[in-house]
């Protein structure tokens, strides 16, 4: 009688324990790899943050084609190196079914190879153009890219008169492409760059490259661009030299509160271009894509009791972006997935309205970005 007791009660174990790895084996697995420490965690934790309160979210209405979703996250520590290593092990060891993150342009890059190879849907959060241009089969995005930045800016520019700019760089890869992306546009828009100076994404200093602008002659306005920390640097190394008679712009790396709160007063007048999040109480209710920002910004804020930034905007986007195209893919089959994301047309994100294509991994235009105005230590949207 015990031996059978025994018996039974170790069948039903064995039963129990099948039927838990069953419900494992049957979550569909996000895997992330962000840069949640380091100089890019101004980014990438929002991102985690995000991806977190969103899976949990969508589990508790439940789940995705009645599956769970399962978040398998890695930190890089904004190291392009340690991102490729941890882009490995998600799909070697943890087999997930699709990847985002890549926090910065030159995680992504360090990350793209192993995607292709692995033909894995990956949903990139890095700014740079040279994510999806040239299309890779398998790589797509949600942040604007740094040549519509500089567009957005120069248009700008443009209407306020301003021909002759020096342009301020970070030596990243956001950085480095921005550059590169606002050389090639600026005479699109009647903008001379009159001085090209760069700074490192670790610089607590930015005041030569400044004084060298500052001394250039026929300068009009300084831009920006860079992530984190360093445009913060260098917005308040321009207020210490009194360079506010020319104006300040910045890219939309520093679309964020944190921005303004670590640039302090250094940052009155500065113009940037920023997705829709940023002011999302300001846009007019017939605008689609308020009633996505405002939710999220409350959402967001109940739950951490900080303000949401436009990068954990982008891992929305990308989170939400990924679960349309498994539901339309009618399950997890990589393939199917991937040509899902590809066909996406009139998908409303906290980002912009997306309209992807074999030929646009991105599917935003223009439109997607609103100029903004540092007044009184806030933003001001720009008709």
């Amino acid at each position: 009688m015990i031996a059978n007791i025994f018996k039974k009660t170790l069948i039903a174990g064995v039963l129990a324990m099948s039927a838990a790895g069953a419900y494992a084996a049957d979550n569909i697995k996000i895997g992330s790899v962000l840069s949640v420490t380091g100089p890019a965690a101004f980014l990438g934790d929002p991102e985690l943050k995000t991806l977190q309160l969103y899976i949990e979210k969508i589990n508790a209405a439940g789940g995705v084609l009645g599956r769970k979703l399962e978040l398998v996250h890695y930190d890089d520590g904004s190291d392009a190196a340690k991102a490729n290593g941890f882009t490995k092990r998600l799909i070697e060891s943890d087999k997930v079914d699709v990847l985002i993150g890549g926090t910065t342009t030159g995680a992504t890059m360090a990350m793209a190879p192993l995607v292709d190879r692995a033909s894995m849907p990956f949903i990139s959060l890095a700014g740079a153009v040279v994510v999806i241009d040239p299309v890779k089969k398998w790589v797509f995005k949600t942040p604007h890219t740094d040549r519509m930045a500089a567009e957005k800016v120069f248009e700008d520019m443009k209407k306020r008169g301003i021909t002759k700019v020096g342009l301020l760089s970070e030596t990243s890869g956001f950085g480095a492409s921005g550059r590169k992306e606002s050389q090639i546009v600026a005479s699109k828009y009647g903008i001379t760059l009159v001085a090209d100076e760069t700074y490192g994404p670790k610089d607590t200093d930015i005041t030569a490259q400044l004084t060298r602008i500052k001394n250039t002659a026929g300068v009009q306005a300084v831009f920006v661009f860079g992530l984190g920390q360093g445009p913060a640097v260098a917005t308040k190394n321009y207020g210490q030299l009194g360079m506010s008679a020319l104006p300040m712009y910045q890219s939309h790396g520093v679309a964020s509160d944190e921005y303004l709160k670590l640039s302090g007063k250094s940052a009155e007048g500065v113009r940037l271009p920023t997705p829709a999040l940023l002011i999302g109480a300001m846009l007019p209710d017939s605008d689609a894509q308020k009633a996505i920002v405002v939710g999220y910004d409350k959402t967001y804020k109940d739950r951490y009791k900080i303000d949401p930034s436009t990068f954990g905007g982008y891992a929305l986007d990308a989170l939400n972006l990924s679960v349309d195209a498994i539901k339309r893919a009618g399950g997890t089959d990589r393939e199917k997935v991937r040509a899902a994301l590809e066909s996406t047309k009139g998908f409303v994100g906290t980002t912009g309205v997306f309209n992807m294509s074999a030929k646009d991994h991105m599917g935003l235009d223009l439109s997607a970005f609103r100029m903004v105005e540092v007044k009184n230590g806030d933003w001001q949207l720009l008709k």
